[in-house]
């Protein structure tokens, strides 16, 4: 049997002593802390949770392939630092009947050393022709408790996540009924001067074409969410007046498989604003080359915050949902932004 750590892979990024990459990974071409495309790093965690499940699949099932069916939160609790190298770790932490949960980190190495973010990718072992049967897999062997731990906490995030997903389903408490109504009522008053939600909207189109392939005849989702990634930044920038941060990465999810030839409607939406957060919901549904199938693909929800230069917090005007469809956005942000507070911490 396998151990968690025989399935471990490392990747650094030679911010430090590579100047072309480290130019890759700006923002903006100006000395500024956390100028980092953040969206690129999504690329090489979708990347290594692959390689790691890969190996493993392969391990059993020569013709495996793996495909991204989540990721959890991912917290972002330090700014990334671009004249340090970063290193990435991935691991299997778990294995299911078909599916693999790999444990992420990314932290600055050294001394001392800074932890940037953590977060779980759930991969899906698939084979034959069109890749799309399951393939049973062998639980993993764990040889001591912090293993074990990792295990288990792993799971434990996945099902907290699956109660989150169950509880945006729950009709509104009479405080958030009482939040929406104060949204509505408002907008009903002479002279108000609010900014409504649906003037908060970004949207894209895009073709797949064979440089974007990762598994045979689909497209890499490290692409996909890369670009979500950054249209959703471009979003927040309507309504941060300052400079609008990633502090976390909501959820991710991967319903659909985008293939050679898709079209891909990205739709980026203002949601919810609170003090200095900004949540952005992306949705990318893909229609087929024959134009005959339509699926919503991928569903994402960003945090950002509004910082100055000197990463302070700023604050941010409310918006005002208007329609049953954004009072239902808005309150699932909402709850989902409570959620992540209590765990962000960001200098």
């Amino acid at each position: 049997m396998t151990t968690p750590r025989e399935t471990s892979l490392y990747k650094v990024l030679p911010l430090a002593s590579d100047l072309k990459a480290r130019r890759r990974y700006m923002v903006v071409d100006e000395p500024i802390v956390g100028n980092f495309r953040f969206g690129l790093l999504l690329e090489d965690l979708d990347i290594m949770a692959e390689q790691a499940a890969l190996g493993y699949a392969r391990s059993i099932h020569p013709d495996a392939k793996v495909v991204t069916a989540a990721i959890d939160n991912i917290i972002v609790r330090h700014v990334v630092d671009n004249d340090r190298d970063i290193q990435i770790d991935a691991r299997i932490n778990h294995v299911g009947r078909s599916s693999m949960v790999v444990g992420m980190r990314v932290e600055h190495a050294g001394d001392p050393a800074t932890h940037i973010a953590s977060c779980y990718f759930t991969m899906v072992a698939r084979g034959g022709e069109s890749a799309e049967e399951s393939r049973v897999l062998p639980p993993l062997e764990y040889q001591d408790e912090l293993e074990r731990h990792r295990a288990e906490k792993s799971m434990q995030e996945r099902e907290q996540y699956r109660q989150q997903q169950a509880a945006q389903q729950e009709p509104p408490s009479r405080e958030e009924y009482e939040l929406l109504h104060q949204l509505h009522t408002a907008q009903d008053q002479p002279g108000f001067g609010g900014i409504k939600a649906d003037s908060l909207v970004v949207e894209s189109w895009e073709r797949m074409y064979p440089e974007q392939e990762y598994v045979p005849h689909r497209i890499f989702g490290g692409y996909i969410i890369r670009r979500a990634y950054e249209l959703s930044s471009m979003c927040a920038e309507l309504i941060a007046p300052d400079r609008p941060l990633i502090a976390a990465v909501n959820r991710i999810n991967f319903f659909h498989p985008v293939r050679l030839g898709d079209k891909l409607h990205y739709t980026c939406r203002v949601v919810y604003t609170c003090d200095s957060f900004v949540c952005v919901e992306a949705s990318i549904e893909r229609i087929s080359r024959d134009r005959n199938s339509k699926a919503l693909s991928n569903s994402c929800l960003f945090t950002f915050v509004n910082v100055d230069s000197s990463l302070q917090h700023q604050p941010v005007p409310a918006i005002y949902p208007t329609t049953y469809a954004e009072d239902a956005r808005y309150l699932a942000a909402f709850r989902s932004h409570r959620a992540m507070v209590r765990h962000y911490h960001l200098i």
